[in-house]
């Protein structure tokens, strides 16, 4: 896959996320599994791309993710 299908994706994921968590409608858990998903796909993309703080920031969201997939759970 090119570094444009990981960017892609993960900016699909990332917005499907933030619709389910805004829309407050029962689907948190899934909202923070497609974060997770999110967060891996744009790590991937910050490794193949060197972008080392984009590549900790994605750590961070996918602790996020983790976390909010405890919390609704």
């Amino acid at each position: 896959m090119t570094t444009t299908s990981f960017e892609v994706s993960g900016s699909a994921f990332a917005i499907v996320y933030a619709l389910l968590i805004a829309s407050n409608t029962g689907n948190e858990t899934l909202g923070f599994i497609l974060l997770l998903i999110s967060a891996c796909l744009f790590a991937v993309w910050g490794v193949m791309d060197k972008r080392w703080a984009f590549l900790s920031l994605q750590v961070f969201y996918a602790a996020s993710a983790i976390f909010g997939m405890v919390r609704w759970a």
